[in-house]
Order: structure tokens, then sequence, then C-alpha cells
């Protein structure tokens, strides 16, 4: 493979003139290649028309690379026409880039999907409710519940994380018919635009589901189109009182007393009780908040007539035939032998009544106060003094332990008889026990090497909260803690009860530890050679410690002591600045990796979020423990989003909502939320459902060129950046008009005031290449004076979000502290590269030795390498690959590119062993 020349600004190469004095100044062995096109006679705008990384980085594809996953995902040049020039034409893709793509005219319209229809068995079938854990070792988000059948799936809430969940305990979503909320907030919703996704993506026209909630959140799913193909296929069904009156709207008007019937099938029939907050009338409340619903789901299933006595139907004049078959299915006949009637009872022996699971939601005592006055639900009880009532089998309670350890709560369980309760909500003992194991085992293998880059080993104790409000012993019935995957059989009915028998096997750090060592036995040598980059020691000079694979990996690259700290990390502390890779994969989250978020840590200024994909707010839990993330939400300063794609930004609500919580009754202002336009809509939508407490400004109003007119508050018609003859003009539909004095100036001066707070200098929002609105960004620190008075220039991160390689970053990147850029792709993938407007791991490495930036960071990798992507090391001098976790302090960003040989060594046994979970994934890459 040739190697790139390092030339300390590849940008004047393409866009001087005559280019030719800069390439014969190479010496005689650096020699550069082109495979694309390039015109023979350059013009200065040529680094515009053709992306000078494309011409530099892109080769033939080397077989090598290519797992079969990978050549079933790419884009042959064949089929695609994306290879070269001419090629390309067909499909609009120019300079290098999909310029459709970009423009947003590569997507079909949506899709008016019918609901699935299934035949359904209710007698032969297998049925349970299963606790599905989502952020039980979090406290971040509502768990899920799965109701079985054979042929159909329910769940109950579908909070964030869900969808990683499933991936990483193979539960297939492809059966799911309905999704109901107990809620309709973002701790029981913030999973829903995952699932649609990946529903959306299943076989070849995605499927359909209905979603179900106790208040009107079609407006919602409907702002999900601009982000979610297939949009069509949710079908909303509300049952709650609209969002201006107090009314009851129903999809399905057949109620009785407070009972709804939402589904009535061969093999269940759902219905649901209301349990709201009273509005006590006052005329300045609006009629309800769609928040405050709750909902108590009533699970029945159909009972099991008795065994056919064939003497009895003899002795009642019937000859064997139709009419037995017509008796069993609870219809009458008349007699052959005998003028009389011949009913079911006549001739089966005693039914089985069907199982009955409830579902309790009560938030608050106040809706707890609601349930003891709804009249339907004494049917259930059994105190109830009266001959025959419905027998309760199973209570799953998703309400928090303040409720449920409540005496009153404890008496109104007892009710139920000898129905098993299963307590689901937040238990402070399910934090010492990871949900997500695949994840908790890399990290504790990542913290074990380098625990200065990877502080946070997987696994945590009760030690690190004070939460522990849950200790009543108020015993009145019979009660059972959730685990993660807890059963309780249903059908068949020998089979009712609890089934422990799928919870996941513990595992703890030692043990993870010990395997590990036994299984690459190096690895305790290279964990030594890491401590000593901070001890200051020469590679070689441990006592006791052999050559080995990762020390020869280190040591033999002469490019590792030839980079110059820059002025700006002079006399650092690492009080200053740590970059915490919250998410680093694409598309969609696998078992290895969460989508994208990186948490910019200013210690006591305060912090940023770049990016906040679903389950942020549960990786933030993660790195920082119950507590402590609470601290960290509550220090944001601002949230920044890189574009519309779903991997981008559906975890900012559950986040937003959790500060809106932790600031009540506290002076503050709402947090300003800097992204795309399209992003708004979806905001808004959300904030129809609870207040989110923040302020929305438009990326475009961040840009440089947006950001002096409004220092020089000059307001003019067009924004210069999107001017005639500019670059980035026809990837833009309209121009930008200049900051709106009625909504963005505040918002601009709030912003401005809050990143001086923090110690920016500004936060500067800049065009790249991949779809409409997408923004990199760039954070430059203020500068500081030194106890000589000397001035020491601040640092300054850049961002790209998802991007082609293009000028503008790249001019924004320009002396950087640090480059995060994304790597979707391997090299060998540049023809899937160019037509998902993504970039490759060289291509990514060129844009930051071109920008002369110190540091780079890959990030944003395809799910078709769940641990580790393909790389090539022998460029990567200044440059390291991201794992969630993550943590990289300003104080140790010179050791960065040496620790990367140690932690390669830890995946050197590793196969692909997802390809099913990836191929379904990365079709839906963003």
């Amino acid at each position: 493979m040739n190697t790139m020349p390092q030339i300390p600004n590849l940008r004047l190469l393409f866009s001087t003139q005559n280019p030719s004095f800069l390439l014969s100044s190479l010496k005689p062995n650096q020699t550069l290649k082109f495979t694309h096109n390039i015109p023979p006679k350059p013009t200065k705008n040529l680094s515009f028309s053709y992306p000078l990384f494309t011409c530099l980085a892109s080769r033939k594809p080397s077989s090598k690379s290519f797992s079969s996953g990978s050549l079933k995902q790419s884009v042959s040049k064949e089929k695609k026409g994306v290879s070269s020039m001419e090629e390309s034409k067909k499909l609009g893709i120019s300079g290098g880039f999909n310029k459709k793509r970009a423009e947003g005219r590569d997507k079909s319209g949506p899709k008016d999907l019918k609901l699935k229809v299934r035949r359904l068995n209710p007698v032969n079938t297998i049925s349970y409710v299963q606790i599905l854990g989502t952020g039980m070792d979090t406290q971040d988000t509502s768990p899920s519940v799965l109701l079985f059948f054979d042929k159909q799936r329910f769940i109950f809430n579908a909070g964030e994380g869900l969808q990683r969940f499933c991936t990483e305990h193979k539960i297939k979503l492809s059966k799911i018919d309905h999704i109901f909320l107990s809620r309709v907030c973002s701790e029981t919703a913030g999973g829903l635009p995952g699932l649609l996704l990946t529903l959306a993506g299943t076989g070849e026209e995605g499927l359909s589901v209905n979603v179900w909630g106790p208040s009107d959140f079609k407006y919602l799913v409907d702002a999900m189109k601009s982000f979610i193909p297939n949009a069509a296929m949710v079908h909303t069904h509300c049952f709650g009182p609209s969002s201006t009156s107090s009314r009851v709207t129903l999809d399905n008007p057949e109620r009785v007393n407070n009972q709804i019937k939402l589904i009535d099938d061969e093999v269940v029939k759902i219905s649901a009780i209301l349990l709201r907050l009273e509005t006590r009338g006052l005329k300045d409340e609006p009629a309800i908040k769609s928040s405050d619903i709750s909902v108590l789901y009533i699970c029945e299933l159909p009972e099991i007539r008795g065994k056919f006595d064939l003497e009895k139907a003899r002795a009642l004049g019937l000859k064997p035939g139709p009419k037995y078959r017509e008796l069993q299915e609870g219809r009458s006949v008349k007699s052959d032998l005998k003028d009389i009637m011949v009913h079911p009872d006549d001739v089966l022996g005693p039914s089985v009544p069907g199982p009955i699971v409830l579902l309790v939601d009560c938030p608050t005592l106040s809706h707890f106060q609601e349930l003891l006055s709804v009249q339907s639900l004494d049917n259930y009880y059994a105190d109830i003094s009266e001959e025959k009532h419905n027998v309760v089998n199973c209570v799953i309670h998703l309400s928090p332990s303040s409720v449920v350890n409540s005496s009153d709560y404890q008496k109104w369980m007892s009710r139920f008889g000898e129905a098993e309760h299963i307590i689901a909500g937040h238990q402070t003992k399910n934090i010492e026990i990871p949900i997500l194991q695949s994840s908790a085992r890399i990290a504790a293998r990542l913290n074990y090497v380098c625990p200065q880059f990877f502080p946070a080993p997987g696994f945590w104790s009760l030690q690190q909260t004070s939460r522990s409000n849950e200790g009543a012993d108020l015993k009145l019935c019979k009660t059972v803690s959730a685990e993660n995957l807890l059963k309780f059989h249903l059908r068949p009915y020998a089979q009712l009860g609890l089934d422990r028998s799928g919870i996941p096997t513990k595992v703890g750090p030692t043990e993870i530890i010990n395997e590990l060592i036994s299984e690459i036995p190096e690895i305790s040598d290279a964990a030594k050679q890491v401590l000593q980059l901070w001890d200051g020691e020469e590679e070689d000079a441990g006592e006791g410690i052999t050559s080995t694979e990762s020390d020869k990996n280190v040591t033999e690259e002469p490019w590792l002591n030839q980079n110059i700290l820059p002025r700006c990390l002079e006399d650092v502390t690492r009080e200053n600045v740590e970059i915490v890779l919250l998410g680093t994969g694409s598309s969609q989250p696998s078992k290895y990796r969460n989508v994208s978020s990186i948490f910019i840590d200013l210690f006591s200024k305060g912090s940023l979020l770049l990016d906040c994909g679903e389950g942020t707010l549960g990786q933030l839990k993660r790195r920082f423990g119950i507590e402590g993330a609470d601290e960290a939400v509550k220090k944001l300063k601002c949230i920044w989003i890189s574009h519309i794609h779903a991997d981008h930004h559906t975890g900012l609500a559950r986040i937003l909502a959790l500060r809106r919580d932790l600031l009540k009754g506290l002076p503050h202002e709402p947090l300003v939320v800097i992204g795309p336009r399209q992003l708004k809509r979806f905001l808004d939508a959300y904030e129809r459902l609870e207040d989110l407490d923040m302020q929305f400004l438009d990326c475009r109003h961040t840009t440089e060129a947006s950001l002096a007119s409004f220092e020089s508050n000059d307001n003019k018609d067009e924004n210069t950046l999107f001017s005639k003859g500019s670059p980035m003009q026809s990837l833009w539909k309209k121009a930008v008009n200049t900051l709106d004095g009625n909504v963005s100036y505040p918002v601009m001066k709030n912003l401005k005031k809050v990143i001086g707070e923090a110690g920016l200098e500004n936060v500067i929002s800049v065009p790249v290449v991949h779809c409409p609105q997408a923004f990199g960004v760039v954070l430059k620190g203020m500068d500081r004076v030194d106890s000589d008075g000397t001035i020491i220039p601040g640092w300054k991160i850049v961002y790209s979000g998802d991007t082609r390689p293009c000028p503008e970053l790249v001019e924004a990147s320009q002396g950087a502290t640090v480059l995060i850029h994304e790597a979707t792709f391997e090299d060998a993938l540049v023809e899937e590269a160019i037509a998902r407007n993504h970039s490759t791991t060289e291509e990514a490495i060129e844009v930051g030795n071109s920008a002369g930036a110190y540091r780079i960071i890959l990030t944003h990798f395809s799910q078709r390498y769940p641990k580790i992507p393909v790389f090539d090391q022998s460029y990567m001098h200044k440059t390291c690959i991201a794992f969630d976790m993550m943590s990289i302090n300003f104080a140790d960003l010179h050791v960065l590119p040496k620790v990367l040989p140690h932690l390669k060594l830890l995946f050197k046994n590793e196969i692909v062993d997802e390809s099913d979970d990836v191929e379904d994934a990365v079709t839906l890459a963003a």
C-alpha cells in the first residue's frame, strides 16, 4: 500500500494555478497516485470541483479488507456508478460526493403499508410476559415489558436503549404488532424513533406497527417523518383526552365504566384504565398535560374450555360429526336423536380460566388516589364478596419505589389475593448488574489496559450512589424484584408462573480480566507499557518486562516522538478540558458501540454535548455514575446537533427532560440547543407532550458569517456563506436569512453569555457535505495568560459531524488541537463512502494532516466493524481510534497515539460475531 507523503498543507497543492512546483519538491520515493480523472488544466477552483481527499485517498479496493458481510453491503461500481466521474453523472454525483443525497433528493416517498394479518390459535400457543431491563442499571428510562405469543408480540413502553437491548439479547422485533405507552413522555417513548427505524428497515419494504398511548401524539410521529423512512407505517391510536380538552377521545369507542377496550382478538383482550391528575379547575391551567396521564393496562387471555366428554355427547343423542366442533367452539346444537338442544356446558368439562396480567404505572401518589377510585377494578379484587371474580395471576408494577413502598399502595396490592407482584420500577440494587453485558465486558478490558483513557470499568457498586429509598419492609403480599429477562408464563397452563431460566448469568470484572489474561497472556505486559507512558519511562526500561507484540508496535515507529506540543497545551491541567466519547458507532446502536454523542467536560466551567444519539443519558450514567451524570446534565451550557439523521439527536429529549426536573425550582436559563432547522419541528412536537425548557437556534445562525453579522449588528438580506458563487450554494435550496431579531437575537445573546462563562470564545457551525443542512462545529477556547504574563492561545476542538472530506471543514480545522472526524468506512469501501456521503479512515486522517491538526480522533464507525474498525496503522502517527466511554483529557493528548497499538492487541483474536445484526443495521445507515 502506498503511504501518503507528509505535506503541511495539501489544499495548496490543488488551489494553486501551477501545482507542478510543489510536486517537483517531493523526494523520489514520495509519489502521489491519482485514481480519479483530473482535468489536465487545473483551475483555481479545482479544490471545490474535485475534493483533494478523494483524489489522494481513493484507491482500488483491496480484497483483503472485505468480509462476506462487507461484500453484501458494499455498493459495486457496476451497479451504483460512482467510481468515476463519467459513471457518477448517472446518479447526479459530482466531485467525489453524492449530490442527490447532499440535497436530500435520494429519498423515496412514504409507503402506506398495510397492517399485518396473522392467523392466531388461542389454544395451542405459547405465551408469557417478560421484563426487558432497559434502564435497570442506569435508572434513566422505564423498563419495557414484552407480551409474547407464537405469532404476535406486544411491547409496553419503549424507553431509550430498547433497540440496543434487543440486539444484545437477540430479541427479534419483526413480529411486533402493537406498542403501548403507559405515559407519553421521554422516559417511556424515548426509544420509539429507534424502534420504528428498526421496523422500517426490516424486510424489503418495512413493517407496519400500531402505537397506542393515553394522549394525542400523532403530531410527534408525523414530525419523525423527516428522519424515519417509511414513516407512514406507524398507525397511532390515542385513547386519552386531547391537548385542549379533558374529554376522552377514543379511536375505539367501546368502553365500560373506566375501562377502555383496545384489543380483542382470539388470543388476548387488552384494555386500559386512565389515571390522571386533577387540574382543580384553575382557569389559567391547561385542561391537562399529556405527560400527567398514566395508564393501567389489563391483559386477559381467553379461557380454555374443558375436555369434550364423548360419553355425555352420545347419551344426549349426538352423532360424531361437525356438531362436536360447534360445541367445542361454544355454540349450542340440536340433538340428532332427541328433541332437545345440547349446550356446551352439557358435554364439556370445567373450563380453565384465562390468565390475567396487570401493568400498573402510577408515577405519583396523586395518581394512586385516582386509582383507588376506579370502580371497574372491583371485578379483579379477590376481597370482594362475590361468587365469581376475575382472578389476576400477575401484576407488574412500573411505579417508582416512593409509591410502591407506601403503606396504602401495599394494602392495595394485597387485594389481588395470590397474584404474583413483580416490582419493575427503579431499584438501587440493580445498579450493580450491567444490562448491556457485551459493552460492559469491553469496557472492563479497556479499563484494564488503559485506565487513564477508560476510567469507567463497566461495573459499579452501590457505594457510588446515596439513593436507597426502597427499604420499606411492608410485605403484605407476594412480591418479586424484577430481573432482566424474567418471565411469567401464561400458556401452556401447566407452566403458569415465574421462570428465571432466561436471566443472564452474572459475570464480574474479576472473571472478565482473568479470562482476558488467559486469552492474551501478553496483555499484562501491555498494561505495564501503557502505565510507563504516564510515568515518563522509556518503553523498554521496565524491570522484567519482555518484548511483546504491543511493545514492538510502539518502539518501531520513529514518528512517535516527533510531535511538538502546541502552545495551547502548555501548563494545561487535568481540570481544563476532557473529551468523553459516549457513542462512536453509526446508523444504529450495536452491542459494543452506541450512536453518536460527545461530551465536552469543561469541569467547573460547565460542559457541552456534540450530538445526542439515543441512549446518551444512559452512557453518561455508565461513565459518571447515577449522581455524577445528574451533575453533568445540570452543568450543560449548550447542546449542538450536526444534522437531522436519527442516530445524532434522538437522545436529546431525555437529556432536556432530566435537566428540567433537576433544576426545577432553581434559578436557571433554558438550555440552548443548536441544530438544523428540521430538528425544531421535532422538538416543538415533543414540547406539546412535556416542557423541555430549551431555546432553539438554527445552525445557520452560528456560522462564521452569521456570527460576524451578529457581532456587528449588520442585518443583511442574505448570509454571505450561501451567496451566489459560493461552493456550498448548490447544496441549499434557498439562502438563509440573517438573524431574526424577534427570535434568534435574544437566543444568540444568551448563547454568547453561557459559552463565555464556559471559557469559550465561540461555537462556530461549518457546512459540510452529507445531507441538507449538515454541519461540523468548531469550539474555540479563550486565550489565557501564564504566570509571566505571556498570552497562551486558546485550544481548538473541531468535530466533523457526518461528511465527505470537504474544503470548508479543512479550512475550519486549521491548527486544531483535536479534530474528531467521522470514519464510517474502511479505505477499501471508498465507493460506498462516496455514495453515502461519508468518509473513509484514510480520508479522515488526510483532513487532519492537511489542516495541521495536533491530534485526530476517528469515530462514527459502521456497525459492520462491531469492536474495532479496519485501519492501516502506518499512517496513525497522530491519530487514535475512538471507543465508547473513552475519556481523553487534554493533559494526556501527548500520549494518545502511543496507546493505540496496545488497544489493538485487545482485539487480535476477535472475529465479527454479530453479522446478522450488522447486516440489518448497515442497510439503514443514515
